[in-house]
């Protein structure tokens, strides 16, 4: 075959599935609303089944479900039939995808949601089948040509899409926002932009906390103890006053010879730069690179006074925020 050949059936197959979703969105009605709410408010799962090509949808959609909030997953249509339709309890939704509807494979499952009372979705191209008439909510996808004429293209270009729709009407519906998504997916490039200051920083003991009256003899102590080249000065009703960096100990020690009877109050820098504990991790890497410095105070609930942690540069970069 020429390459202008296979360039031409690439377009041929891409406007065939274009058309499919196309003709998708005309079909989106009260039923669709219908079942955005009931995956949204269900307590329990949400189990996703089709045959074939369409099984693969379902485990996909179901994948896409769980990450976003719902807990979702797929069932083997074969396997259903021996044991595992125990899987499915009378809380849970069942999504059953098929073109047809008439897939036998998914009968036994058909009868065993209604006769159980479990809520039925079914998603499905044909009005006359046996899953557009049994489901509780029926999501009628349009009858499409197939790409090649046999290859399930189009329908399941048209399922999937439908699948991500109803995710991603569903996590809206539930006001599920970024950190809820970062709670879920801790790994990998996306999870480590969502981290903020409080998944990185040091706190409790690791924080290196000292009195403003505290001699820089003892200060300088505990700077080498707590190895993060910053002191956090306090006062006596444990209100954050200033910060003291070892730079700062280094350009005054340069100047002066009476550096270890001076109190860390003589010393540091008033008023720390402090951010709330939520602030996302690139946003503080932001601000430090703006004011040129390595460590921030972390405080919460706009009390700026009171430090909760410390956000070192080094924290960040090692989590691959950038």
């Amino acid at each position: 075959m020429k390459k202008k050949k296979f360039i031409s059936t690439a377009k041929d197959v891409i406007n065939l599935e274009i058309k499919a979703l196309q003709d998708l969105k005309k079909k989106i009605n009260s039923s669709f609303t219908q079942a955005v709410k009931s995956i949204a408010n269900c307590q329990s799962k949400v189990i996703l089944c089709g045959v074939g090509k369409s099984g693969l949808i379902a485990s996909k959609i179901a994948a896409t479900l769980s990450s976003v909030g719902t807990p979702s997953f797929s069932l083997s249509a074969g396997d259903s039939s021996h044991g595992d339709l125990g899987s499915i309890s009378k809380k849970d939704i069942l999504i059953l995808i098929s073109y047809s509807g008439q897939t036998e494979e998914l009968k036994n499952i058909i009868k065993y949601a209604n006769r159980n009372k479990i809520l039925l979705i079914g998603i499905v191209s044909k009005k006359d089948s046996i899953l557009y008439k049994a489901s509780d909510i029926k999501l009628l996808i349009p009858q499409t040509k197939e790409a090649g004429g046999i290859v399930p293209t189009s329908s399941t270009t048209a399922q999937l899409a439908i699948g991500d729709a109803l995710a991603i009407s569903a996590m809206q519906y539930k006001k599920f926002d970024k950190m809820d998504f970062k709670k879920l997916h801790p790994s990998g490039s996306l999870g480590a932009q969502l981290k903020t200051a409080e998944d990185l920083m040091l706190n409790g003991k690791k924080i290196p906390f000292v009195s403003e009256k505290l001699k820089m003899r003892e200060a300088i102590k505990i700077l080498s103890e707590k190895q993060l080249g910053i002191l956090i000065v306090r006062n006596k009703l444990k209100k954050t006053v200033g910060i003291i960096t070892d730079g700062q100990i280094r350009r005054f020690n340069q100047k002066n010879s009476n550096l270890h009877s001076k109190t860390a109050k003589d010393i540091m820098t008033k008023k720390p730069v402090s951010v709330d504990k939520n602030i996302l991790a690139a946003k503080a890497l932001l601000i430090m690179n703006n004011k040129k410095i390595t460590s921030l105070c972390i405080h919460k609930n706009n009390d700026k006074n009171k430090t909760i942690g410390v956000l070192h540069i080094h924290n960040i970069l090692q989590s691959n925020v950038s």
